[in-house]
């Protein structure tokens, strides 16, 4: 087989083989190494695997593998801002697997067959205790059932679910899907007690007689700023406001809402504030949208509602319904400064969007727990503070604040906890390389484009907290899983079988790939050129060492 320039180009390593003669300087070898989507995902998923066993239509099996790593695929196939996507492979070809999609369904599928989990270790005797019963504080919960151990939730909220429930509104994250994934871990044998605020850990942890604690309380203290007024009219915090349209309690905001912040919440409580019937409502920013800390896709819907986003403003002054606002400039580093200039808007109600803290006090007490100036708590690289057996994650500690990152925490401290438990330390396993595109020798047709999910149309939004995204239908949904690449690892698509002009390659049956026969081989390299995903590597001979 002729290589071509671009070959050679993507893969120096060629100019150097020897394709003829006596002598075999390289040889294939067949690898395992790290796709990026399983690279970027923070709840550590082996993404490539489960959508493996979905393309071939074994959708238990591929549920299953994906809660190895996230017990609650349902939740996240809907709220994730899937990072595996944006480094997906395939963006360099037509557009990114819909991995989320798949996620969701197969989510969705477990609920409707009410496919159950039990533990993979026997009892062990140890008594945790989780404070918190949000994302990262009922993964924690779940992997440590799974290792055998009783656990235990303490939760200060009415129901569980934390952020989950308060923070992100139903027409993203229908109730009935996140109740129904919750449920099925405490049928794992994991007990959640709400209404049960900690104010004393350690006096906790003695009456529990708990061997080890995980904390993971959510950010749900909102930020504040100081706005003169002269008499100013209903203000509101976006947390609190959330939290009182998901139990009932959702406050009158008149026929125009002001929302102050760029985030995410502000987007939420902006569509929200729309479903609860207000003819308008719009978002003050300080910064443009390149620089707004809300993920784009969540100012577009917000804007295809009807919601108006005034970028580069700051509110100067409030006086009863009138809001006085400065028109701001970025400098040469995107930080914002005043004009001079203002504006005035006209609104009954703000609702202020401007961050969320952690409420600690309760750990303040505990000999040995360290705080950073933010709030945040100090942690080991196993997860645990300065106090023996404490350990923290989620929104607690210095990360990401998002479901996906939260519920990865989880993981990381049932590992680290579990470990603990049993006088030993934890440690990952050497990470494989990256397979980057560059890697890739895509010979076949790629003509598959994305299937999209279904969407209410943007007028119908408003009059319903109804789910506005749909899920994909099976049909849809394999074919999103046949579209993953398996970048940097084998799927017998038998190119190499097909191509050896040797015979050197020999089958070892369905899911056991190839082994090379090297009296055979010549070290010509067609293997490795036409391996379209990168599971074959040229080696140095050993004999060429010498």
């Amino acid at each position: 087989m002729a290589r071509s320039p671009d070959d050679m180009a993507r893969n120096p390593d060629l100019k150097t083989l020897r394709t003829t003669g006596a002598q075999r300087l390289r040889q294939p070898r067949y690898v395992d190494l790290l796709p990026p989507c399983n690279d970027a995902c923070p709840a550590g998923e082996d993404i490539q695997a489960w959508l493996a066993l979905a393309q071939a239509g074994e959708y238990e099996a591929a549920w299953r593998s994906l809660i190895r790593h996230n017990p609650m695929p349902a939740v996240h196939g809907r709220v994730c801002y899937h990072p595996c996507e944006t480094a997906c492979n395939r963006r360099y070809l037509d557009s990114t697997v819909s991995i989320h999609a798949v996620e969701r369904f197969l989510g969705d599928l477990a609920i409707t067959n009410d496919w159950q989990v039990t533990p993979d270790a026997p009892p062990t005797g140890k008594r945790v205790l989780v404070i918190g019963a949000g994302p990262s504080g009922l993964s924690a919960a779940y992997h440590l059932a799974r290792f055998g151990h009783s656990v235990e939730i303490h939760e200060a909220g009415p129901m569980a679910g934390g952020m989950m429930h308060f923070g992100i509104p139903a027409y993203r994250l229908p109730r009935a899907e996140l109740d129904a994934e919750i449920h099925r871990i405490e049928r794992l044998g994991v007990r959640i007690v709400l209404d049960h605020p900690v104010t004393d850990l350690d006096e906790e942890r003695r009456n529990g007689q708990f061997d080890a604690v995980f904390v993971a309380v959510g950010a749900h203290i909102s930020k504040r700023t100081d706005i003169p007024a002269r008499d100013a009219g209903k203000m509101f915090d976006a947390v609190s406001f959330l939290q009182d349209v998901e139990t009932g309690n959702a406050p009158r905001l008149g026929r125009r809402v002001a929302i102050y912040g760029g985030g995410n919440t502000a987007m939420d409580a902006a569509r929200t504030a729309r479903r609860m019937g207000v003819d308008e409502a719009f978002v003050i920013y300080r910064r443009d949208r390149d620089h707004m800390p809300a993920h784009e896709f969540e100012a577009d819907e917000a804007q295809q509602e009807g919601i108006h986003i005034h970028w580069l403003r700051t509110i100067k002054f409030i006086d009863q319904s009138t809001f006085t606002v400065e028109v701001m400039e970025l400098d040469q580093d995107g930080r914002p400064r005043g004009t001079g200039r203002t504006e005035t808007l006209q609104a009954d109600s703000l609702i202020m969007a401007l961050g969320q803290d952690v409420d600690t006090s309760f750990m303040k007490q505990v000999n040995g727990i360290e705080f950073k100036a933010d709030g945040t708590v100090a942690v080991d690289q196993c997860m645990m503070t300065g106090a023996a057996g404490v350990f923290a994650g989620g929104d607690m500690v210095p990360d990401e604040r998002t479901v996906t990152v939260a519920t990865g925490h989880g993981k990381r401290a049932a590992r680290h906890i579990d470990a603990w438990l049993g006088g030993k330390r934890h440690r990952s396993p050497p990470r494989h390389e990256i397979v980057h595109f560059e890697k890739l020798h895509v010979w076949y047709s790629t003509d598959a484009a994305q299937r999209k999910q279904p969407e209410l149309a943007a007028g119908d939004r408003t009059s319903s907290f109804e789910e506005v995204v749909a899920g994909l239908n099976e049909h849809d949904a394999r074919y999103e899983a046949q579209r993953c690449l398996s970048c940097g690892n084998c799927f017998e698509c038998d190119g190499c079988y097909a191509a050896c002009p040797s015979d050197a390659i020999v089958k070892l049956g369905v899911g056991k790939g190839y082994h090379v026969d090297l009296d055979r081989c010549t070290g010509c390299a067609v293997c490795f050129e036409q391996c379209p995903c990168h599971a074959i590597e040229m080696i140095t001979e050993p004999s060429a060492d010498a």
